[in-house]
């Protein structure tokens, strides 16, 4: 939702104090669809906004119609901030509705809503990478997502020519500072890299969505099964117990436990190849164990042997360490 229409929905309700999805598409000239998902949506990010069914009803703000929007509670209020917060860093929209959003807020709550807008800082480059830029076509996509309208979209996957498609946008997710936009399409879900998409068209036809689609639910199953065809060799090993989260912190999610024996632990590891998993494991030393399959013990043996013909001759004045083996920590 665009914070500038989440402000106009909220100061629309605590002036009005009851309204229908019909009378709120004409105040914010959107489609009826549009207003109701709006107002479906402050409810579900926690918004005390409530809908009445029958003659007379309508979505009303929990507490009644008052100028300061005090239906909000003080946790609310730093709730809804903290998440507009980072965003409003990057737009000058989002930033002039949070001003107006805390002159509507009651007096108590003030400071601590200006507090929450500037608590969090988002950062998307890691300390090893560059900043990876914002797409081309998000803002026309979020629209779409909101409003709730297909689109027309010009994509180009790698090493095959541009497709022209039109696509029901369901949502946006962003992973490691890559957008990615999962549609519905005449082909069955799919999941597309926004840094791909060419061009972006909306058309006037309604979004189909499909019955119980949840994003969060869907996305886990998307990372589940990409991770699965990306990664599919396996081996199992035995590690000391004291190194699991050491070995947790380098392989991540690719690492389960088999068995735990107490001092030992029996675990399973995905990675590409049998020489990529060596190379991950090799600095672990005698802290892991590879039971199968025998192809990375070999490469185990073949790096160490490397390792052993470069350094294992005594350099003049070196000490050779021994008896114990050097802890991860060091």
């Amino acid at each position: 939702m665009r914070a500038d229409r989440l402000v106009a929905v909220l100061l629309i309700l605590q002036a009005r104090g009851r309204v229908t999805a019909a009378g709120l598409a004409d105040e914010l000239e959107i489609s009826e669809r549009t207003a109701r998902r709006d107002l479906e949506a402050l409810a579900m990010a926690g918004i005390p906004v409530y809908s009445q069914a029958g003659r007379g009803g309508g979505w009303s703000l929990l507490g009644g119609a008052r100028t300061d929007l005090s239906g909000l509670t003080a946790a609310e209020a730093r709730t809804l901030f903290l998440v507009a917060g980072p965003s409003a860093s990057a737009t000058p929209q989002i930033k002039a509705a949070l001003r107006k959003l805390v002159r509507a807020l009651p007096e108590p709550f003030r400071a601590e809503a200006e507090a929450a807008a500037s608590a969090v800082v988002i950062d998307p480059a890691s300390w090893d990478r560059t900043h990876v830029p914002t797409p081309a076509h998000l803002d026309e996509l979020q629209r779409a997502v909101v409003e709730g309208v297909q689109v027309r979209i010009v994509y180009a996957a790698p090493d095959r020519p541009e497709t022209e498609r039109t696509v029901h946008p369901l949502g946006l997710v962003a992973k490691a500072s890559v957008w990615y936009l999962i549609a519905a399409t005449d082909a069955g879900m799919r999941t597309f890299r926004l840094s791909r998409v060419r061009a972006v068209t909306p058309t006037k036809d309604p979004v189909e969505r499909p019955e119980g689609f949840d994003l969060e639910t869907h996305w886990r199953s998307v990372v589940a099964e990409l991770d699965e065809k990306r990664v599919t060799f396996r081996a199992t090993a035995r590690v000391e117990a004291e190194a699991i989260p050491w070995l947790r912190s380098s392989l991540g999610n690719r690492l389960s436990v088999r068995e735990d024996a107490g001092e030992q632990v029996e675990i399973e590891i995905r990675s590409w190849s049998a020489r990529s998993l060596a190379g991950e494991l090799a600095g672990f030393g005698r802290w892991v164990e590879i039971l199968h399959p025998a192809e990375v013990r070999e490469e185990l043996a073949r790096i160490g042997a490397e390792l052993r013909e470069r350094y294992g001759e005594r350099t003049p004045g070196a000490k050779r360490s021994r008896g114990r083996s050097p802890s991860l920590t060091s």
